[in-house]
């Protein structure tokens, strides 16, 4: 199933804007200079219409109500509720009793930059379908940081926090991410990170849906089941991602088709990778489960006939290791386990020499000025790593002549930034802004003279275009890459020079 990643700026010109702040008023106009007080009076208005955009200050707004989003957009004119350029809004919900935070039954609704904490339920709760949700943080609720139901279908989740979320009295439901029970098909995250929830990183679990498609890419989950103080929490699952399935009378039915990409699962109490009764199709590729407390990667059970269990060029590493026995049957190749004699394995097991670092410092980090995940050394692979360039072809960007094993693609100018006495010969900086429409910057660093191309290609591998191919000096160099004829999606800059190169992750966004 081919997913393409939708995310951020737009550079269209909205029909109106308002705004909200923590000094305004709900008898103002909502202007600049005259805002609202509260987001529910903005997006309760009976003059917002599709196209128009809610700004909200910084600051934190005390509530002991939920907000209701329920307004809806269309395809080609979306609803926008944005953090003000550079200003946190923080929706504090400790004074409510029942609820959950925000509800975002509304469809077509693009949110972006918004903290929700402290609600008695779940923090966002998205009921409505083809919205984009994006730097948006879920932390200290009273149940799942955002669920997903009620037939919630084709959302986009995009560099998202979740973490610390936690209900009394005993911890058994709180998510990090829960597209869960009756959740509708099509959600897509990416970029997100959840960690010390007291349940799951992510929950599929279902009742009753059934055939229903998420994919997960480039996603972190770790040590949930603990509290956030550190300790453990022995009636949360304690699971980083739990792919689906149902339970009782329907344990061995439902189908939650999982498809986990360049994921990440670390330090969780239990277990890494989850089927949890699932049924359906789970496919991981290029996953990394490491130090998770039973399994890293654990699929137990059957699945229905003409579903299978696909797992490629995936590492399990620091565990008690991987059962895989209810699927004898399911698509394996060139992935590393730790227990060879039960699970053969085409590439051999892991150390600790693989990894520039096993150190997990910076994992809760701040995120990069483009709010994609922060740059750390934690399981990337070495130099000299035999998992580089060992991999099966699975249709995921690469850098060397094949695929890596692992959630990170090996990059020369990582494992040579790991010395500090090393000096790299270039550097390509993310670009600017991104997400972008339709143009975007491009900034890069050659140490010394030479020649130097850099190209644009696709999600594919094919070429898009080659913005430089000639000799430079020494020096630092900007690019701008003019994308209106491109469709929306993920795209690569790809710098090379003296035998090195660097790639980036670039998004289109329409």
């Amino acid at each position: 199933m081919a997913i393409i990643l939708l995310s951020t700026m737009l550079t269209i010109s909205f029909a109106t804007q308002y705004y909200v702040s923590t000094t305004g008023s709900d008898t103002n106009p909502g202007t600049i200079t005259l805002p609202f007080l509260t987001l529910s009076k903005a997006v309760g208005l009976s003059s917002l219409i599709p196209g128009d955009t809610i700004y909200i200050r910084g600051g934190t707004y005390a509530l002991g109500s939920t907000i209701s989003i329920s307004k809806l957009g269309t395809k080609d004119s979306l609803y926008h509720l944005f953090a003000y350029s550079g200003e946190q809004p923080v929706f504090n919900f400790s004074a409510q009793s029942s609820s959950d935070g925000i509800k975002a039954n509304g469809n077509y609704w693009y949110i972006r930059g918004i903290e929700s904490c402290y609600a008695a339920h779940n923090g966002i709760a998205v009921n409505g379908s083809n919205n984009i949700i994006e730097n948006c943080s879920v932390h200290d609720n009273r149940n799942s940081g955002m669920q997903f139901g009620n037939g919630a279908s084709n959302n986009r989740v995009i560099n998202c926090d979740s973490y610390y979320n936690y209900d009394p009295p005993a911890g058994g439901n709180a998510d990090g991410f829960s597209p869960k029970l009756d959740v509708g098909t099509g959600n897509y995250f990416y970029g997100c990170r959840s960690w010390q929830n007291s349940d799951d990183g992510w929950d599929g679990y279902l009742r009753p849906s059934d055939s229903v498609y998420t994919t997960l890419e480039n996603c972190w989950s770790f040590m949930n089941g603990y509290l956030k103080d550190g300790s453990p929490i022995a009636t949360g699952n304690g699971n980083g991602f739990k792919m689906g399935g149902g339970d009782n009378s329907n344990s061995s039915q439902l189908r939650h088709y999982m498809t986990l990409k360049n994921c990440l699962c670390f330090d969780n109490r239990v277990k890494g990778f989850d089927q949890n009764n699932d049924r359906g199709t789970m496919i991981l590729y290029n996953c990394t489960g490491y130090r998770n407390g039973t399994y890293n990667f654990s699929v137990p059970g059957a699945v229905r006939t003409g579903e299978t269990l696909v797992i490629k060029n995936c590492i399990s590493f620091a565990s008690s290791g991987v059962t895989l026995g209810g699927v004898p049957s399911g698509v394996f190749a060139t992935n590393s386990w730790p227990d060879s004699s039960t699970y053969p394995t085409s590439v051999s097991s892991a150390t600790s020499a693989d990894f520039i670092s096993v150190d997990t410092t910076g994992v809760r980090g701040p995120r990069k000025a483009d709010r994609s995940l922060p740059e750390v050394k934690f399981m990337h692979l070495a130099l000299g790593s035999h998992f580089i360039n060992a991999g099966t072809y699975v249709g995921l960007p690469l850098i060397g002549s094949a695929p890596d094993l692992g959630c990170f693609e090996y990059n020369p100018i990582c494992s040579v930034s790991s010395n500090a006495s090393a000096r790299p010969e270039l550097q390509l900086f993310q670009n600017y802004p991104n997400p972008f429409n339709p143009s975007t910057t491009i900034v890069y660093q050659v140490a010394k003279p030479g020649m130097v191309s850099l190209t644009l290609y696709d999600v594919l591998g094919r070429d898009v275009v080659t913005l430089v191919n000639e000799v430079k000096p020494a020096g630092i160099y900007t690019a701008v890459w003019n994308a209106g004829g491109m469709p929306s999606g993920m795209y690569f800059s790809r710098l090379t020079s003296h035998g090195e190169q660097m790639i980036r992750k670039m998004i289109l966004m329409k």
